[in-house]
C-alpha cells in the first residue's frame, strides 16, 4: 500500500523532501494520484492521513460519482474529485498534475480497447480503468464523454480537425489541433502555443 517518495512519478506534485514513505495508488501507479495525497498535500484540505480516513468516513469524498472507500483510491487523468466542491485532475503543460475547479458532470475518457460481450454489445474500455457498453460506431482512439454515473453522453471520434490534448511524451500537457492522422498512427498536430508536432496516436486524447 506505500511507496517510497523517491518512487513517487515526477508527474505527481508533492515535495520530495519528508516521510520515506507515502501512500501508493490501487491501480495505474504511474498515472494516477491516491486519494490521500490530493486530499492532503495537494488541495491541502486536510492535515493527517486520520483527516482523510474520517472524510471518507463520513461519507464526504467522492470520486467520479461514487463514494471513496479508500484512501489509497487512483484518481486519473480527468477523473472528477468531489470534496468541498468538484475537481477534475488535469495535466499542465509543465507535465505535471492538478486540480481544476470544475461544475461539470462528465468526463473525458479515451477509448483503449474493445471488447464484443454479445451479438450487438461492445464493452468499451477506458483509459482510466472504466468499463462500459457502447456499439461499433465507438473506435479505439476516440474519446467518449461520461457521466458521474457512468453513462455514455456523447462520442467524439478520432479524426483530422479534431481538438486534442496530449498525455504523454515531449509535449504531453499541451492541446492542439489535428492535422493528420497517417495509417501507421501517427498524428500530425497544431500545437495551439505554437509549432507542430508528430507523435503516436496512442499520447493523444480528442476533446
Amino acid at each position: 500500500m506505500h511507496q517510497t517518495r523517491q518512487e513517487v512519478d515526477w508527474k505527481i506534485p508533492i515535495t520530495r523532501k519528508g516521510t520515506k514513505y507515502i501512500v501508493r495508488p490501487a491501480s495505474h501507479v504511474k498515472d494516477s494520484i491516491p486519494v490521500l495525497i490530493a486530499i492532503r498535500d495537494v488541495l491541502k484540505l486536510a492535515r493527517t492521513s486520520r483527516e482523510v480516513r474520517q472524510m471518507i468516513h463520513q461519507k464526504m469524498l467522492k470520486l467520479n460519482g461514487r463514494q471513496v472507500t479508500e484512501m489509497n483510491d487512483s484518481i486519473k487523468l480527468f477523473n472528477i474529485l468531489e470534496a468541498d466542491k468538484k475537481y477534475s485532475l488535469v495535466l499542465l503543460p509543465t507535465g505535471r498534475y492538478s486540480f481544476k475547479e470544475t461544475k461539470a458532470n462528465e468526463r473525458l475518457c479515451k477509448i483503449m480497447s474493445r471488447t464484443l460481450v454479445s451479438k450487438n454489445k461492445i464493452q468499451l474500455n477506458l483509459h482510466d480503468g472504466t468499463n462500459i457498453i457502447g456499439n461499433k460506431d465507438l473506435k479505439v482512439g476516440d474519446s467518449v464523454y461520461i457521466s458521474l454515473d457512468n453513462k455514455l453522453k456523447s462520442h467524439v471520434k478520432f479524426e483530422k480537425g479534431k481538438s486534442c490534448f496530449i498525455i504523454s511524451g515531449k509535449y504531453r500537457g499541451h492541446q492542439g489541433k489535428i492535422d493528420s492522422v497517417s495509417e501507421d498512427g501517427l498524428a500530425k498536430i497544431s500545437l495551439t502555443d505554437g509549432g507542430k508536432t508528430e507523435i503516436p496516436s496512442k499520447s493523444v486524447i480528442v476533446q
